[in-house]
């Protein structure tokens, strides 16, 4: 026996449970408050300024200009990050537990300026890896179907 939750009445899904006979079924997805919603899933595919912030973490803990610093660095100018992007990417990573604060250190170049520093964890290192994986598979398809040729074969 298949039961649904609806008030012919009132078309919506608030009243007993009433039982359906056979095999007629009532989806009516409009009415339903107590749906369950899938949670926004910011990091898959993992965003290309959030990888480039995880290979950057991947060597050393570094503070948010160091972070940026490193990118620019790292894709040989082809990426800056604006402190925008930067900052909700480091945000976004943090409240994934991907990369965390460390505890502030001075930092004697700047005047014993405190700073934050971040580093990448167990949970960031693997998923950098992943998403390494992933984007080779992207190359090596690209290289079959021979879209890619010269420098980056």
């Amino acid at each position: 026996m298949i039961y649904a939750r609806r008030d012919i009445a009132s078309k919506t899904t608030k009243g007993p449970l009433l039982p359906i006979a056979g095999d007629q079924r009532i989806v009516d997805y409009r009415y339903i408050d107590d749906r369950v919603f899938m949670p926004k899933r910011k990091l898959i595919p993992l965003p290309s300024a959030a990888f480039q912030i995880l290979l950057a973490l991947a060597g050393e803990d570094l503070h948010g200009y160091g972070i940026m610093r490193q990118v620019a660095e790292q894709t040989h100018g082809r990426m800056r990050l604006g402190p925008g992007t930067l900052y909700s990417s480091i945000q976004t990573l943090v409240d994934a537990k991907l990369i965390e604060e460390t505890e502030p250190r001075e930092d004697v170049k700047l005047g014993h300026e405190r700073r934050r520093y971040y580093r990448l964890t167990s949970a960031g290192r693997k998923l950098a890896r992943l998403e390494a994986e992933r984007l080779a598979d992207l190359l090596r398809l690209a290289r079959a179907k021979k879209i890619l040729r010269g420098e980056y074969v």
